[in-house]
């Protein structure tokens, strides 16, 4: 249950959940539901505002399972672990782990990157409808309702990210709008298409190069695991 929580962790860049990166190094739970997660990181300089969010959520959604009682996470490998840890363990919140620093708040980071996220699901939509009818007329998707989309999970992700966002979901909604429910006039639907695609190739080639980075920098010496510590107890009971 508690891997499967970390899967609602999402890299605000990459748009995809740290558990399918590979950024669990290893996560151990005690009987007495005490959590401890190792996170890691494709390099060492990875975005620190990044790396604290993503270790930030993680530790809140741990600690909001109703069976948890201590949850530590730590960042490793990382030139600022020794800070972000430090934050994370004094429950500083982001301002107070990076000081002045900290330019923005992290909600108004997420905020950017939700509407990132919306924008290639979109795309991916409606993509998909192209090459399903290769005569449709790209000023035509401007028209496309949700109710139209197939049964998939391409547009299960788009619906997670228009609730993100507080858009719609009903079947009625225009497929095509901004982050601020908007949709676009037929002419403006090309241009405004091909921007989505920038965006999309933008995400998906980053969620690539990341995971060659991570292999490159861990092989295969520290796959994810996930060990209760009642089974590490038999383990070293039998050695003794």
């Amino acid at each position: 249950m508690a891997y499967t929580a970390l899967g609602a962790v999402v890299d605000p860049e990459l748009d995809e959940p740290i558990t399918a990166l590979g950024f669990v190094r290893s996560l151990m739970v005690s009987p007495s539901g005490n959590v401890k997660v190792h996170l890691r990181l494709p390099t060492s300089f990875c975005s620190p505002n990044f790396a604290y969010l993503m270790a930030s959520d993680a530790k809140d959604v741990l600690g909001a399972l109703d069976w948890t009682r201590r949850v530590v996470v730590v960042l490793d490998d990382h030139h600022d672990s020794e800070i972000i840890n430090a934050g994370l363990a004094a429950d500083a919140g982001y301002r107070g782990t990076f000081g002045h620093e900290a330019e923005e708040s992290l909600n108004e980071l997420r905020e950017t990157f939700r509407r990132k996220a919306h924008t290639a699901a979109v795309e991916r939509c409606l993509t998909g409808l192209l090459r399903a009818d290769p005569q449709r007329q790209e000023s035509s998707l401007g028209d496309v309702r949700l109710g139209q989309l197939p049964d998939d999970a391409t547009t299960d992700a788009l619906l997670r990210r228009r609730r993100a966002l507080g858009l719609s979901t009903e079947p009625d909604a225009l497929v095509m709008v901004d982050h601020l429910g908007s949709g676009y006039a037929p002419d403006d639907v090309p241009l405004a298409l091909r921007r989505a695609r920038s965006t999309r190739i933008s995400i998906d080639g980053n969620a690539h190069f990341c995971r060659g980075l991570l292999r490159t920098r861990y092989g295969d010496r520290d796959e994810e695991t996930f060990i209760p510590l009642t089974t590490l107890m038999t383990r070293v009971g039998a050695r003794q």
